[in-house]
């Protein structure tokens, strides 16, 4: 979604459109899977400039000093991210995660929490967390925030009329 809003917002999207839109995420994916490789290929970040590109948290860590970068970073409820990744997992006809839910969450929560301790700690990062669940509440605030820590640059009516409620499934 918030790919989506940062394009809709006047944001130029680095993506390659090789993940498609599907049943899981019918709005498509926004991925670059260059990006996946970032330890080991560095090239296109240059390319990556001026640029919204999306990222897993546990990468950050792979991005080099030599660049500035603004990070939204979404969050959403524990639970409907795991509710969400079993649901994918079975629509792929894979197997359940064999990890419970309670201890997944322990774990991914742990991980944020040193994600977040990291991305203060960084002379050239910038972050503001925005939660999945708040944008669908009161998406004209969150796109105003985004909008004011990427610069007030964007379109925040365009990046409201994404907001789609209807693809708010995994609820819990």
């Amino acid at each position: 979604m918030m790919m989506k809003m940062l394009e809709a917002g006047g944001m130029e999207v680095l993506t390659d459109n090789i993940r498609r839109a599907d049943d899981d995420n019918p709005e498509g994916y926004y991925e670059y899977e260059r990006v996946k490789q970032v330890k080991q290929d560095r090239s296109w970040l240059e390319d990556a400039k001026g640029k919204v590109v999306k990222m897993v948290s546990a990468l950050l860590i792979e991005l080099p000093p030599d660049y500035t970068y603004r990070v939204v970073f979404m969050r959403r409820r524990m639970e409907e991210i795991l509710a969400s990744q079993q649901q994918m997992l079975l629509r792929q006809g894979k197997p359940a995660q064999s990890v419970d839910d309670g201890r997944m969450a322990g774990m991914f929560e742990k991980h944020l929490k040193q994600m977040e301790a990291w991305i203060a700690q960084q002379q050239n990062m910038d972050a503001i967390y925005i939660r999945y669940n708040e944008m669908l509440q009161n998406p004209v605030g969150q796109a105003k925030a985004v909008n004011a820590f990427l610069g007030n640059g964007l379109d925040e009516a365009a990046m409201v009329r994404i907001v789609n409620p209807e693809l708010y499934r995994q609820r819990r």
